[in-house]
């Protein structure tokens, strides 16, 4: 490998974040190793939270390693620099600016003069299949006329690298299926001056139909899990028995390995699922089709999910020893299936006890709410809690969590307006107070 190009190379990529007490730095990466040669596409797949856009973001300059180095062409990125673009999740486009205008950002950044300008963003934009539309502006466009001029705009600068995350999510299928292929094709023709590509993506199906090299991620802190080849020829036929073992594979290799899944304390990053989720999954896992037990990809594959939406749920069904996981599979414990027999009253109670028992979050609230004369306890205390080993954004984000389980469950009431917790049938006195 040392006589191959490199045009990128990761060495023991580093980010933390400062938590709110700067007790303990929150690590999003950890020791990320990696090399990007010419002439192939790799993609980066992982849950939700493990730090992918945070590590395409170090990738082209945007946000700062904590440790490590990044190089392009054995320079060490700081920076943005010239030879790598980036087409977000979001248009971020300029709602003022036609299609011509927004395309040529980037060249009127690099000083290009007006007229040669003008010339490869008009090239830019036939390229991509928007001819016609350059006095057209952001408002006049579909989302996918839109992510086109997202496209040209990253690729008018004749980027070596271009970096795409998560390029097709906020497009519906059949526009996100039509982008993707007009852009392989380009590539495979040779017709984008763009050397190597590195995407973030959240669908497996998706990953496997352009990547040539995918890099799965683990999560907390993020951290290469492994790396497989897809050998694949194009175009690839995604019903094809040798693709579907390859979905299958990704899911084993993405999975949770079955046993007691506990939460470690009351900063434990619960999974974002909501309990009409876990309830969606439990209903489809018991069908009469799966009897308890269902592939990953097949699961998903009935339910519409994404890896981001499925593997929370898988997270959060494993906590609370409702279902187990393992080797691309998932099954419902004997738990699961009591609680999918109980009627709806039943289930609140089986729902709180698990909640109670393997998440210490939840039993904490209701140890304050009973300590206080009125039974009441504002969320802020609760936040300040869990800033004490999450991010703020996290400890939002997990309070939320918590607050749709121990509604479900009963163990607490929560007013939004006030921004109050409080016994879920207090007496009259406290619920005046």
């Amino acid at each position: 490998m040392s006589d191959v190009e490199t045009l990128l190379e990761l060495r023991r990529v580093n980010k933390r974040f400062a938590s709110t007490d700067r007790r303990e730095d929150i690590v999003v990466l950890k020791d990320i190793d990696f090399s990007l040669h010419p002439g192939e596409i790799v993609a980066i797949l992982g849950r939700s939270g493990c730090g992918k856009s945070t590590l395409l973001r170090i990738i082209c300059g945007l946000t700062p390693a904590s440790d490590g180095q990044v190089l392009y062409r054995n320079q060490p990125v700081s920076r943005p620099v010239a030879g790598i673009s980036m087409v977000f999740q979001t248009f971020g486009l300029f709602p003022w600016l036609t299609v011509l205008e927004n395309v040529e950002l980037g060249l009127e950044a690099q000083g290009v003069p007006a007229t040669e300008r003008r010339q490869k963003t008009l090239a830019a934009i036939d390229m991509i299949g928007l001819d016609g539309f350059e006095s057209a502006y952001p408002k006049e466009l579909s989302g996918g006329m839109r992510q086109r001029v997202g496209f040209a705009r990253a690729l008018v600068v004749n980027p070596d690298v271009l970096l795409m995350d998560e390029a097709f999510s906020a497009l519906d299928v059949p526009t996100s299926e039509t982008l993707r292929g007009d852009l392989l094709d380009l590539w495979l023709e040779r017709q984008i001056p763009t050397r190597a590509i590195l995407m973030v993506s959240h669908s497996i199906e998706e990953t496997l139909m352009i990547a040539d090299r995918v890099v799965i991620l683990d999560s907390n802190p993020g951290r290469v899990k492994a790396e497989l080849p897809i050998t694949l020829k194009h175009p690839r036929d995604h019903t094809a028995p040798v693709f579907q073992r390859l979905v299958e594979r990704v899911y084993e290799i993405m999975t949770v390995e079955a046993g007691e899944q506990w939460a470690s304390g009351i900063g434990h990053r619960l999974p974002s699922a909501q309990v009409a989720q876990l309830l969606g999954v439990l209903d489809e896992i018991s069908h009469p089709t799966h009897v308890g037990h269902v592939e990953l990809p097949a699961l998903a594959d009935a339910l519409k999910l994404k890896v981001d939406d499925l593997f929370p749920i898988l997270e959060a069904l494993q906590l609370l020893d409702f279902a187990q996981v393992a080797g691309g599979d998932i099954r419902l414990t004997p738990h699961g299936q009591a609680f999918l027999d109980a009627d709806i009253q039943r289930r609140k109670v089986i729902f709180g006890e698990h909640l109670l028992k393997r998440v210490p979050l939840a039993g904490h609230i209701c140890r304050v709410i009973d300590e206080r004369p009125n039974q009441r306890a504002p969320e802020s205390r609760f936040l300040r809690e869990l800033e004490d080993y999450l991010s703020e954004d996290e400890a939002e984000r997990v309070l939320q969590v918590i607050i749709d389980w121990g509604r479900y469950a009963e163990l607490f009431a929560y007013d939004y307006d006030a921004g109050m917790f409080s016994a879920e049938n207090p007496g009259e006195e406290g619920a005046e107070s």
